[in-house]
């Protein structure tokens, strides 16, 4: 593929981590919407690779682990009304995010199905860049259970937390009322974690920021990814972006500096750079 200017890619990812859909970069960069889309997936892949190589050897004391749901070309209830050749890759999509609540590292993350083996992938995933032991938290899926025991073994103190809600209200105009939080109900299942340290607050504002950041993921939208690559390209470039680009409004620094694994904040042309730079060396993704 044609490389553009380093200034026009770095407008390209400019845009498109701040929350504007494809079509609206292709008006701000000036470029075609085809620029930006062959632009997306090149970057994203490349920050994959750039993660994937540099994410790893990591301290962390605590994760916080959840999934963020999308779809991909139409919505489950729309998914008969599709020709049979699009059924397949069609639907709902769900990104598994892990969080170091100390550091605001994403470690990792997969985009994939609900599934016990998309658990076991993203938490193989997962042990293989923590060395150490850890305490680790996730809402009460049941697919996780296994999953973690089966990538961590003994070397984790696991824990689930429950949002217990109460009863949504009605207003007098008829809207539905956002149903209260009434207490969280944790529960240990492996080891032995420290109750005061099982929360998900982290990995839930994480979710926040992503449906904000990424238009493909914003709620209540005519915004969404019609194939799944440029998903996981988009997923790839914001998680990226935050890691080494973006500084933390709390702890001051970026993630990744706060981790240690670099020691000033990437401009995004200078990430930009290093992916040219590495993308010889880059991996399938």
């Amino acid at each position: 593929m044609n490389r553009l200017p380093l200034d026009k890619q770095a407008r390209i990812a400019a845009c498109l981590v701040e929350g504007n859909s494809v079509r609206a970069t292709s008006r701000l960069a000036d470029v075609t919407l085809n620029t930006v889309l062959r632009n997306l997936v090149w970057l994203g892949e490349a920050c994959y690779t750039f993660h994937d190589q540099n994410v790893r050897g990591l301290n962390c004391m605590r994760i916080e682990a959840d999934e963020a749901w999308a779809f991909i070309y139409a919505k489950d209830k729309t998914l008969a009304s599709l020709p049979r050749h699009l059924r397949a890759f069609a639907g709902t999509r769900w990104t598994w995010i892990s969080i170091d609540p100390d550091s605001k590292m994403v470690v990792n993350w997969h985009v994939g199905r609900h599934k016990p083996s998309d658990a076991q992938e993203f938490m193989d995933d997962l042990a293989s860049r923590i060395p150490g032991r850890l305490q680790l938290t996730s809402d009460q899926l049941q697919h996780y259970r296994a999953a973690v025991e089966n990538a961590f073994g003994d070397r984790v103190d696991y824990a689930t937390i429950q949002k217990v809600m109460g009863k949504p209200r009605f207003t007098p105009d008829g809207r539905i009322e956002q149903p209260k939080l009434r207490k969280n109900r944790k529960a240990s299942v492996y080891g032995h974690p420290d109750e005061e340290l099982v929360t998900t607050t982290t990995i839930e504002a994480q979710n926040l920021l992503l449906r904000m950041s990424n238009r493909r993921y914003t709620r209540f939208t005519n915004a969404f990814s019609r194939r799944i690559r440029n998903m996981r390209a988009s997923v790839a470039l914001h998680f990226t972006y935050y890691n080494f680009c973006r500084i933390h409004p709390v702890i001051r620094v970026t993630p990744a500096m706060e981790a240690g694994l670099v020691t000033s904040a990437l401009q995004i042309e200078e990430l930009i750079e290093r992916l040219n730079v590495e993308e010889s060396r880059k991996e399938p993704y």
